[in-house]
């Protein structure tokens, strides 16, 4: 297994390059212990058998080196310098082939990558996805100006040398931003979207859709969230921060009901195709703040069995978790990407009548410090329904080592039209 990396120092995006991996399941097992011990016993990490070349969405930004070379590659960490990567041990191979054929076609083509100071050039970023359980590969080049001179030759030489892709997307953005993505697309080859199958649900993904980027771990993680819930095909189900979907309707599966909640439209509008394509009926999907719609139902005299949770990497709010402690689910399952401020909510929700009865590490993102864990919490005693909900001048834990994130929203901003920086490439 490849464990080096040339370019780990300048890309900061692998923090365990060289380590090997069971030396790395051994930290974060650590890690995970120490910021959550206090909640009770962390069962072992759920490693992955191989854990290079994982990651099914790989994005490259282009320019020029100080010679006047095209390059491509990601962004050192913290600035816009970019960094020129020929292979990356993490991301998908055949993605990162693709990347290095649009660079070779460039100088063919008289084509000039996008540079920022100026505003003039082309090609700004290629963003390839790839369904691993499909094998269909979407490829975006995102494009600094509409005008895209012999665009269709290109294409067509692009799929000369891949006819293993199933779609080309032109995306434009001509705004001064460090986001990939722009508002404006066309479809150049292909229906402009792709399918992967997760947990035995099949899902379209767009250029901007949200989706797992490590999909066998996924699966890992989704089944213990399920296992966790013990669904017996009786229980109401609400999947909140529900993106496209995936928890809310594997569980669909098991469960009588599942109500996904979700603020982002274009998410709730891929969630409802979803689960139209799998044809499930016993699940409803809504636009708005989960937290909200839980104290209606409260207010209502409507119950909810179980509660998902999945919320990017800066957490949950006391807002939202104290909306649980009224709604008064028997089962919540929690399923976060960052340690640190998970300890931090299991504190609030455990003060709020919630007891930890599980905790599960799994790691999701191998070479990196990142893990993903789930944890089952039963209710335990009944919160009264008007108690003051949260204290908004709440800060985060210091003295514990915990800190809060700023942007509770950086998963989409990451993933659908995110920077690409490595530190934030893996929410995710």
């Amino acid at each position: 297994m490849p464990s080096v990396c040339v370019v780990a120092k300048k890309c900061g995006g692998c923090q365990y390059t060289g380590v090997p991996y069971p030396e790395q399941l051994e930290i974060k097992q650590k890690n995970e212990e120490m910021l959550l011990k206090n909640f009770g016993k962390v069962e072992r990490i759920l490693g992955m058998r191989y854990p290079c070349f994982y990651r099914n969405k790989v994005a490259a930004a282009f320019g020029k080196d100080k010679k006047g070379n095209i390059i491509c590659g990601t962004y050192q960490e913290g600035t816009h310098y970019i960094v020129q990567v020929d292979k990356c041990l993490i991301e998908d191979e055949k993605c990162q082939e693709i990347i290095r054929s649009v660079k070779s076609l460039l100088k063919g083509f008289k084509m000039e990558p996008f540079n920022e100071d100026s505003g003039k050039g082309l090609l700004r970023h290629v963003l390839v996805r790839k369904g691993i359980k499909t094998g269909e590969i979407m490829v975006v080049l995102v494009l600094g100006t509409h005008v895209f001179p012999s665009g269709n030759n290109f294409v067509k030489e692009l799929l000369k040398l891949h006819p293993e892709i199933s779609t080309v997307v032109i995306n434009i953005n001509e705004r001064k931003t460090s986001m990939i993505l722009g508002e404006r697309e066309k479809v150049s080859y292909g229906k402009g979207y792709i399918y992967d199958e997760l947990c035995g649900c099949r899902f379209r993904i767009s250029p901007s859709s949200f989706y797992q980027i490590n999909p066998v771990q996924t699966e890992v993680l989704y089944n213990k969230a399920i296992e966790f819930a013990g669904l017996t095909g009786k229980e109401k189900v609400i999947d909140a921060y529900c993106g496209i979907g995936t928890i809310g309707m594997v569980a669909a599966k098991k469960a009588k009901s599942v109500i996904g909640i979700e603020l982002n439209g274009n998410a709730v509008r891929d969630a409802r195709m979803n689960a139209k394509e799998n044809k499930i009926e016993n699940i409803e999907f809504f636009r708005g703040d989960a937290g909200d719609f839980m104290v209606k139902m409260a207010a209502k005299g409507e119950k909810a069995d179980v509660v998902f949770m999945d919320p990017p990497r800066a957490g949950s709010t006391e807002e939202f978790l104290s909306a649980v402690a009224t709604l008064g689910p028997e089962k919540l399952v929690y399923v976060s990407c960052n340690p640190a401020t998970l300890a931090r909510d299991l504190e609030f929700i455990t003060e709020e009548g919630y007891e930890v009865k599980k905790i599960q590490p799994v790691d999701m993102f191998p070479f990196t410090d990142h893990c993903e864990t789930v944890v089952l919490l039963t209710k335990e005693k009944i919160r009264p329904f008007g108690k003051k909900p949260f204290d908004k001048n709440r800060k985060s834990h210091d003295k514990k080592g915990i800190k809060q994130t700023d942007n509770k929203n950086d998963r989409f901003k990451s993933e659908s039209s995110g920077k690409v920086l490595r530190k934030n490439k893996v929410k995710s």
